[in-house]
């Protein structure tokens, strides 16, 4: 076994093979850029090399230095991660050559499965569903354009060397293939350093289920049952889960074959995943493979209690698999949230910065292990909730790199238990300074069809195809969440009461009634809700709160000891265990408390009646009229600013591009007009709103 391995990649996933080798004794070495010299992989791992600059053109992508970090560390093996080199032949082929182990399958295997072509023609040699297409390099936009009316619309354009939804398009008409083609090329020789790009046919309502598979070098290939990756955005994956809720015995059985037989096809020795796209008549046809560990391999350790690092390890090492197909068992049911660094309620921009408050659910579960049961070996009965992460509170998330704060893992009984589950792990997620994904992934999991396993990988264009809102997010009962506030006002004057050396006569007074002003729109209007509060138990934290008057009052009984200044918010309420989030202020209403629970969101001024009358006769300041520009609705680089002044734009052109977290982002004109003034530099690294150009 090896004594030392180096990881070259950053966040979540070099922690987490981080952690799996040192449970097996295995010293680590970490690579880091500048921009991630203060980062939790470098801050785990025994040891730690610097590759270069922040960009990954200059650091994680330079096989040289990683090689040459290897041979100066004395490390015997590389783990890769996913994405930069790890489906990188070449990348492979000198690791193997410099007398290192290479912790993935061998280069061969990377060039045959790696490249999404020659995968397609190997595939149909071993009998595996292919879906038609045009599987050579397309050299321009206009042969784009001509294969895909022979294809017939709708098509796929994808990276040859592509992976984790980069360097991908659906196209549906001649001027979506046109455009798709030229950005998916772009993409693909930033993100790989290779625009070669193919065709396929668009499976339309298909699903995404990919097969996780094992192989060693003695010629072991395993297959370990699915995971179903349906629920994505822009072709990236949102929720994944294992197993899949679709498909049947029969199809899972065939799948598992035909992937194992694709793997024993190249000799494959590694942790890999081949991917399928599912029709609703369960017709399965093969994607591509990918050569490495996916991100959400966490689903499939859950149930099948396998850690797949050590797997990797251990072939890379020269072990023999251990295990025998009938071992592979199912427990439970996995999901897994990515929580990602972006804002949902302004279209999923990038949101970088400094994390000024990260507090993940607690977790009580680790990359499983397998007990033996007479002579074989069976899952063991586990459950709870895992948190895969590289990032911590203070740290930053730069915009050079992807956007993945984290990842939420959660281990159920069954599927409605494991939605159950994950719901309030996200109630207790705290994310602060950044925007995140997080109510996005709530009112997922609140989704009837979600609930029910009707969905496709056109789930969130069909349900969220005009963005997402604050009203997207459905709750059972939003007036908890003023009943809660209420509680929260209560409690505080009870501890401002207590304080000592007040002034006789002008004492805190604690009151029993109660307003509250919850904001709604954006043009100052406030719902009002009289609260009554009766019953309170300082010392045990508890209130009757009354929400409105008359027979349509609502009454709450609220247990809560959080402490004031607790972000985290846990308790019952009408005997009901709730997990919720809370704090004072914003940078206007900073009086106000904002509330959170499943996604949905409150801000809310709790005020004595007298006060409740004085604020309805406060002036309402309208925010400025920035029609007349065009902000940079995120950070990140300009590559290109598309207009110059006294230039004309129609209404759905180009005006600017701005690349960040590795995606090129293309603003455009929302009417006719007529540019003024060029505010920004190509080249200029923008923040939030800051101005690029203004129009007459």
């Amino acid at each position: 076994m090896f004594e030392k391995i180096l990881i070259a990649n950053r966040g979540e996933i070099a922690c987490r093979v981080i952690k799996t080798a040192r449970k097996m004794g295995i010293k680590t070495v970490a690579v880091y850029s500048e921009a991630d010299k203060d980062a939790r992989h470098v801050e785990l791992a025994d040891e730690a090399v610097l590759l270069g600059q922040a960009p990954s053109r200059e650091s994680y992508l330079v096989a040289d230095k990683i090689i040459a970090a290897a041979k100066q560390t004395g490390a015997q093996a590389i783990h890769p991660g996913y994405g930069f080199l790890s489906e990188n032949e070449e990348f492979a082929r000198r690791v193997e050559e410099e007398g290192i182990a290479f912790i993935g399958p061998k280069h061969g295997s990377i060039a045959a499965m790696g490249d999404k072509i020659a995968s397609k023609k190997l595939a149909n040699a071993a009998q595996v569903n292919t879906i038609p297409g045009h599987n050579e390099p397309i050299l321009s936009p206009e042969e784009a354009v001509k294969i895909a009316q022979g294809i017939g619309y709708p098509v796929m354009i994808k990276a040859s060397a592509g992976g984790g939804g980069k360097g991908l398009r659906v196209a549906f008409n001649d001027k979506e293939c046109f455009e798709g083609f030229s950005s998916c090329r772009n993409e693909a020789r930033n993100s790989f350093g290779d625009d070669r790009v193919f065709m396929e046919k668009f499976v339309e309502e298909p699903r995404h289920i990919e097969i996780q598979v094992l192989g060693d070098s003695q010629g072991n290939t395993l297959y370990l049952w699915e995971r179903e990756c349906s629920i994505q955005r822009r072709h990236q994956k949102v929720i994944e889960e294992a197993p899949s809720p679709f498909i049947s015995e029969a199809t899972r059985k065939a799948m598992g074959e035909q992937a194992v037989a694709l793997a024993k096809a190249v000799n494959y020795q590694s942790a890999g995943t081949v991917e399928f796209v599912v029709g609703k008549d369960q017709s399965f046809y093969f994607l591509e493979m990918n050569t490495r560990l996916q991100v959400e391999h966490p689903v499939t350790e859950c149930i099948t209690g396998l850690d797949l690092v050590e797997q990797m390890i251990r072939v890379a090492a020269g072990e023999p698999l251990s295990l025998k197909q009938e071992d592979i068992k199912r427990e439970g049911w996995a999901i897994e949230c990515r929580i990602n660094a972006e804002d949902p309620f302004r279209n999923f921009l990038p949101s970088t910065g400094r994390l000024v408050k990260y507090q993940p659910p607690q977790a009580n579960l680790e990359q499983g292990t397998l007990t033996l049961q007479g002579d074989s070996y069976a899952a063991e009965q586990f459950g709870g909730v895992r948190v895969d992460t590289g990032v911590y509170e203070g740290g930053e998330i730069p915009m050079f790199y992807d956007s993945m704060i984290a990842k939420l893992i959660v281990h159920g009984r069954d599927r409605a238990d494991a939605i159950a589950k994950t719901r309030e792990a996200l109630n207790g997620f705290v994310i602060r300074g950044i925007s995140s994904n997080i109510p996005f992934q709530s009112a997922l999991l609140a989704h009837e069809d979600f609930k029910s396993g009707n969905f496709n990988t056109g789930f969130i264009a069909q349900h969220y195809g005009g963005g997402f809102r604050a009203e997207d997010v459905p709750h059972s009962d939003p007036l908890f969440l003023v009943a809660l506030a209420g509680f929260i006002r209560r409690k505080a004057r009870e501890r401002e009461a207590g304080i000592s050396g007040q002034l006789p006569g002008h004492e805190v007074r604690i009151e029993h009634d109660y307003v509250a002003l919850v904001s709604e729109g954006t043009a100052g209007q406030q719902a009002r809700h009289v609260l009554h509060i009766s019953e309170f138990v300082g010392h045990l934290g508890e209130a009757l709160v009354r929400v409105g008057e008359g027979a349509e009052a609502k009454s709450y009984r609220i247990v809560c000891n959080s402490r004031l200044n607790d972000i985290r918010l846990t308790g019952t309420v009408n005997g009901q265990p709730f997990v919720a989030q809370a704090e004072r202020g914003t940078a206007k209403q900073p009086l106000a408390y904002r509330l959170q629970h499943n996604g949905y969101a409150i801000l809310v001024n709790v005020l004595s009646p007298r006060a409740a009358e004085l604020q309805a006769l406060m002036p309402f300041k309208a925010p400025p009229d920035t029609s007349k520009f065009l902000l940079s609705p995120m950070p990140g680089l300009l590559v290109q600013i598309a207009a110059h002044p006294g230039q004309t734009v129609q209404a759905g052109e180009r005006l600017a591009v701005i690349e960040a977290m590795k995606m090129e982002n293309i603003l455009i004109a929302e009417r006719d007009v007529k540019v003024a003034e060029v505010l920004a530099k190509v080249g200029e690294s923008l923040s939030v709103d800051q101005l690029i150009l203004r129009f007459e």
